[in-house]
């Protein structure tokens, strides 16, 4: 029983930080940029978003169980942080630059949680494995989306 409440808490953690997402939201100014033909449909960002978001609570949990507050969940923090901040660069500031020095450094934390990680908890290292993917194609498009409007 005493599993259930920190798991909760590292959920809460990642909702936290996806809330960034809803404080500033896209809106107008995004939808005047111009974007690369492979640009997903606005509804895949937050389907994807939230699977991947209790992959990321998830992960966090299984770490602090199995170790606690070490290395690898510092480094899991660093990159919630990151995580939280690009919404606010990117849509908050309207800097695409500032957003994609951002998710480089979160590309950076989020391969140095999952090497920490992986001695401790595996499982915590592969619920990173579509994240990766993920914020690697999100890059990208921050890449050409900035690259586009410059």
């Amino acid at each position: 029983m005493s599993d259930y409440v920190p798991i909760g808490v590292f959920i809460g953690l990642v909702f936290l930080a996806a809330a960034s997402g809803a404080v500033f939201a896209p809106g107008e100014w995004y939808k005047s940029l111009s974007k690369p033909s492979w640009t997903p449909p606005d509804w895949a960002f937050p389907v994807a978003w939230t699977v991947l978001y209790i992959m990321i609570g998830t992960a966090g949990w299984l770490v602090w169980k199995a170790e606690g507050f070490q290395l690898a969940l510092l480094l899991w923090g660093v990159h919630l942080i990151t995580n939280a901040a690009w919404s606010y660069f990117m849509f908050g500031a309207k800097r695409i630059d500032f957003a994609m020095y951002d998710v480089t450094a979160m590309l950076v934390t989020m391969i140095a949680f999952m090497i920490m990680a992986w001695p401790v908890s595996s499982q915590a290292t592969l619920l990173f494995v579509p994240y990766l993917a993920w914020v690697s194609f999100a890059a990208a498009l921050n890449w050409r989306i900035w690259q586009l409007n410059a």
